[in-house]
């Protein structure tokens, strides 16, 4: 008997059903007293009036289950439901009476008993994933206090709005090409934009409020996932009145551009998987070599600090930001066309080292979204390569003009090297 036939077989018997039952809501009522334990010890004592032990959460799932059992057609579980809601009525009578209204102990305690009917009708592993849900809701007490004192006012409302418009928005635009002069869809676009914003936000948070004071390295890692330019223009300007260059700073300036590489090679996966091929090495290459440099400086340093400084950006998800970026991709877009169908590969290459010198991703994305009849797959790639190649130019120029040839020239040569050669890759392969 192979191990599929034997899980097959398992999961029709009865007992087993039972079985994972049970030993769910013991675990489950084990689970909300630790809970329990712990709230009562962070409010100095004060006691929480609770609802039964491991026990009787282990006899409300099994009794879940025996109801379902016994009448399938929900009859039975449901008389069952509404007695317990009558009984939970009255215990929460007695909470607001003691000037408590905490709601998780009857709500969990449902949860529990619709453990039966989940165990026959779903497979096993939803049984698993509604237990460990109620796990991990339970224990992240402590990080959803975090959360609350940590969040800026409008944080979650500016995500919701976002996941409304990304969302529900998104599905109802028309997939297909606006005009001759903008080869994309509404839906590419706007698809185009909630991309972007995502790996941005996805840096935003990190550097905001989980690793906010982890050095400069870390720093140029997460700010070249929102902005590797913003994250060069706050270091070196950090660096501009030191007497000697600092290695850490430094590291953090090639870290921001090596992030900037592996950005676009998502970028690319999601938006242009076709391009993959041809562009994954080059990537890869030359986000190995700023990164390693920035870790070989790191440890230069012989220091581990913690200081973290403040990228001074909003939160990409806001919509203004949003829709800023989705005009500013729309006239790269019109304007890539044009380019490339009259002037051809040459053409191209120029855009591409002109607007390296600008904000990248509108044009990046632009290559990736539209329907260039005339550009081959290895022009639009050597056009997003040359761009990178420029824009690292761009920070080697603010990182010697903002904080001066004594203490940002090294990476200012650096990031000169690395533009040249990511340039030359471009034009040459």
């Amino acid at each position: 008997m192979n191990y599929d036939t034997l899980i097959g077989e398992l999961a029709s018997q009865v007992w087993f059903h039972f079985a994972l039952v049970a030993v769910f809501g013991f675990l489950t009522g084990l689970e909300f007293r630790s809970y329990l334990t712990q709230k009562n010890n962070e409010t100095a004592g004060l006691s929480t009036r609770k609802f039964g032990s491991s026990r009787t959460f282990t006899f409300i799932a099994i009794l879940g289950f025996v109801l379902y059992t016994l009448d399938a057609s929900f009859h039975l579980f449901l008389a069952g439901m509404v007695a317990l809601t009558l009984f939970f009525a009255v215990f929460y009578h007695h909470k607001l009476n003691a000037g408590q209204s905490g709601l998780l102990q009857p709500l969990i305690s449902l949860i529990v008993y619709a453990y039966g009917p989940v165990a026959v009708l779903m497979p096993a592993w939803f049984l698993v994933l509604v237990f460990v849900s109620v796990v991990f809701t339970l224990s992240a007490r402590s990080l959803n206090q975090q959360l609350i004192k940590a969040l800026e006012p409008g944080e979650i409302t500016t995500l919701a709005k976002f996941l409304l418009v990304s969302g529900v928005i998104l599905p109802l635009l028309p997939n297909h090409a606006i005009s001759s002069w903008i080869p994309a869809s509404p839906f590419k676009i706007w698809m185009a934009v909630v991309v972007i914003s995502a790996i941005s936000y996805a840096g935003y948070i990190l550097k905001k409020y989980v690793l906010k004071r982890q050095g400069y390295l870390v720093t140029g890692l997460l700010g070249g996932l929102y902005s590797s330019t913003a994250a060069t223009v706050v270091l070196a300007r950090k660096s501009h009145d030191l007497p000697n260059p600092d290695p850490a700073i430094e590291a953090g300036i090639l870290a921001a551009s090596g992030m900037m590489y592996l950005r676009l090679l998502v970028l690319i996966a999601i938006m242009n998987a076709n391009l993959l091929p041809r562009a994954a090495l080059p990537m890869l290459l030359f986000s190995a070599i700023a990164i390693g440099g920035a870790v070989f400086l790191d440890r230069k340093t012989g220091k581990s600090d913690d200081i973290s400084p403040d990228l001074g950006r909003s939160n990409p998800l806001e919509l203004g930001i949003a829709l800023l970026f989705a005009l500013l991709f729309v006239v790269m877009m019109v304007i890539t066309q044009q380019v490339i169908s009259r002037f051809g590969d040459t053409g191209l290459n120029i855009l591409s080292f002109g607007v390296g010198f600008t904000d990248i991703d509108p044009f990046v994305l632009s290559i990736l979204s539209g329907h260039y009849a005339v550009a081959t797959t290895q022009q639009l790639v050597s056009a997003i390569i040359i761009a990178a190649g420029s824009n690292d130019l761009l920070k080697a120029l603010y990182a010697l003009t903002l904080g001066g040839r004594r203490s940002s020239g090294r990476v200012s040569l650096m990031l000169l090297a690395l533009g040249l050669l990511t340039i030359a890759w471009g034009l040459l392969f």
